[in-house]
């Protein structure tokens, strides 16, 4: 019996690599649709497919195993006799719908529960799809398969194979050769008795009498141990060539170096015969055969080796205590007036190193944003024939990296504007053929890095935003916060942010119910970002969200307010200046404005707003520092500053997020702690 620990090693593995898989192959025959072809990805499909029916049968998924042998089966029909009648649509809605009921069973997974759909329905439509497909290409040569036997390929070698699983395996044996594999897995991957237990299975298609050294991978931990160490060794007959198998364990994931050699029957039997010159072949990374490029998740770089999401997380907590005992170290006080070269050499080196160490700890957290991206290439296809309208997807930039915990944060929210450029912005292909436009809509999604920040943009070549009616709406609903003629037509657009906000007069599946873009900004605020709107009317409209690269450290210039610290992101410091008494206007509400350069804005003495005494109280006493977010500027008002400084965000006490204007605190050099401002919230 495999036991708990050993179960739950198996069930991690599963889970992350079929959601690997299943993204890829999602992605491929998204791709063949549009291309109206699959020379270039049925090899890939196939192979998909196969690996999640042998994963899914080892962990005894048997409705997930059976599902993916059933596309298997549809897929060695088209890559073997090349249907030329195929309905490139129907095929991948098939694909489509066994892809989410394996995304299904593994999100059920990943909660703890168990994978207990049923695939009944969707294996009978599969199978009426493959008799009907093989009826129309009838002049095609028809490859006989049925449930009582199956003719298994490998390069030029064919064997048989009874899949009665009530035949016991003895009974069924292959005529051929015997050899010995020894098997060493790559360093780091971990868990190396579960994947040799993996291989076994995959090698039962094609072999059997297979014994293991050692032969109690399962059952006891101290085995990946011995394999890790001496490699794993397994005997076997098969009837498939030197060749063949070395093609199988070269496709075979995290494998360092297979060494491979036919055995001889005598030398086995009867020691005492003559020994014949052995066949060994060594395939190391240079050497062996690999698959194609795609073809399997795990062919990728060979050095690369799985890290928990947590592990990460401590370690950047780890780098960013180190960052603040630093300054701890070469700020303190006590060292003030000293003449310490020697100290403040040493203390620069290990800045250096710190710094270094922290821009590779950040290097490890970024990931690219092309599984994100890709994901709306599923949804644009499944909506655009929703809503029948014909819209491209056009990905740019989709290899630009941000931290790991930020892409968790904008899936869902480009998820809504890509539905939103589909069902408000493009236009039915009627009313875009009387606009002189083709009747293929587009929709481009772009992402790029600008400075400390990345840019992703959506835009789409829709009819735009209407003006007029978005401040009908906003004048109607009492949203406008200033006059309409000293409104710009970017805030005029960025009325359809506010909550409750919505010009579709008509409710459908998709969009008009008042809620969603308010939702949007909420999501992109969370993690420091913000959300500008541009239109053209009857050209198009575009969204750009702008994003951190990453949320964990940040460099901030510090203030002074009476006995209190704060501190501001500097991305959204526009400049730091002493004000003039013949600047400052007070309107007739005793508020005070700002002349800065012929504008004027609002001055937030933060004193008043947080009630903290102190003695600078006069404009002209203190600092202003002129903060931007969303197009909105104020000059925060404090007594002083106290300089720039790279710092650790921290989460606040569940008592302390209840307060406006605060995003986070920090513990600065001297050990003191600073509240960070959240710049959005106080001009908001």
């Amino acid at each position: 019996m495999i036991n708990d620990f050993n179960r739950d090693s198996m069930l991690e593995i599963f889970i992350f690599e079929t959601s690997q898989l299943i993204e890829k192959l999602e992605q491929s025959i998204l791709n063949s649709e549009k291309d109206s072809q699959l020379d270039t990805s049925i090899d890939e499909i196939f192979r998909i497919m196969h690996t999640i029916k042998g994963s899914a049968s080892m962990m005894l998924f048997n409705d997930v195993a059976t599902l993916a042998h059933a596309v298997e089966d549809l897929f060695y029909y088209l890559r073997e006799e090349k249907p030329k009648n195929l309905d490139y649509a129907k095929l991948t809605d098939i694909v489509l719908e066994a892809i989410d009921f394996i995304k299904g069973e593994v999100a059920k997974l990943q909660v703890g529960e168990d994978a207990n759909g049923q695939a009944s329905l969707l294996l009978g439509f599969i199978k009426e799809y493959l008799d009907n497909l093989k009826q129309v290409n009838s002049g095609s040569k028809i490859i006989q398969e049925t449930v009582e036997e199956k003719i298994l390929e490998d390069s030029d070698q064919k064997f048989y194979i009874s899949p009665d699983k009530n035949v016991p395996q003895s009974t069924v044996q292959l005529e051929g050769e015997r050899y010995e594999a020894v098997i060493f897995f790559q360093e780091g991957c971990q868990m190396e008795n579960i994947r040799a237990f993996n291989i076994v299975h995959n090698l039962k298609e094609h072999a059997d009498q297979i014994d293991i050294i050692p032969p109690d991978i399962i059952e006891h931990n101290e085995s990946a141990d011995i394999i890790r160490q001496n490699g794993f060794r397994v005997t076997f007959r098969s009837e498939l060539s030197l060749e063949a198998l070395e093609n199988f364990f070269a496709k075979l994931a995290f494998i360092r170096e297979s060494k491979l050699r036919k055995l001889e029957e005598e030398m086995e039997q009867a020691g005492t015969s003559q020994p014949k010159p052995k066949i060994e072949i060594i395939l190391d990374d240079s050497e062996k055969k690999q698959p194609e490029k795609n073809s399997n998740f795990a062919c990728a770089a060979q050095s690369m080796i799985s890290v928990g999401v947590n592990k990460l997380d401590q370690l950047m907590d780890l780098v960013g205590e180190l960052v603040i005992a630093e300054a701890m170290v070469t700020l303190n006080p006590e060292l003030s007036g000293l003449n310490l070269d020697n100290f403040h050499k040493s203390a620069r080196q290990l800045k250096k190193i710190i710094n270094e160490l922290q821009d590779i700890v950040m290097s490890i957290r970024m990931v690219p944003l092309a599984p994100t991206f890709q994901k709306m290439n599923r949804l644009v296809r499944d909506m655009s024939r929703k809503i029948d309208k014909e819209v491209q997807l056009e990905i740019v930039g989709q290899e630009t990296e941000v931290d790991k915990n930020i892409i968790e944060q904008i899936s869902d929210p480009l998820m809504h504007l890509i539905r939103n450029s589909l069902d408000h912005g493009i236009e039915n292909r009627e009313e875009r053929m009387k606009r002189g436009k083709p009747e293929l809509g587009r929709i481009i999604l772009e992402a790029k890095n600008a400075g400390g920040d990345v840019w992703i943009i959506v835009k789409d070549d829709g009819k735009g935003l209407d003006r007029e009616s978005i401040l009908a709406k906003a004048r109607d609903h009492g949203l406008l916060s200033k006059p309409e003629n000293e409104m710009t037509d970017r805030e005029i657009y960025s009325l359809i942010l506010l909550p409750g906000f919505s010009t579709k007069e008509k409710v459908t599946e998709f969009s008009g119910r008042g809620v969603g873009m308010d939702v949007v900004v909420k999501n992109i605020e969370r993690i420091r970002g913000n959300v500008i709107i541009d239109s053209m009317p009857g050209q198009g409209t575009t969204i750009s969200i702008k994003i951190p690269l990453t949320l964990a450290i940040i460099d901030g210039m510090t203030i002074m307010v009476g006995e209190s610290k704060y501190t501001v992101p500097i991305t959204a410091i526009k400049e730091s200046f002493k004000a003039q008494a013949e600047d400052i206007i007070t309107d007739t509400e005793g508020q005070e404005m700002i002349l800065v350069r012929g504008e004027c804005y609002p001055i937030l003495k933060l004193h008043n707003f947080y009630k903290i005494p102190t003695q600078i109280t006069e404009t002209t006493e203190g600092i202003l520092m002129m903060v931007e977010h969303d197009c909105k500027t104020i000059c925060l008002f404090a007594d002083a500053l106290i300089g720039e400084q790279q710092v650790v965000v921290k989460a606040l006490p569940k008592y302390i997020k209840k307060v406006r204007g605060i995003a986070g605190c920090t513990l600065l050099g001297d050990g003191s702690i600073s509240l960070i401002l959240d710049i959005a919230d106080l001009l908001n």
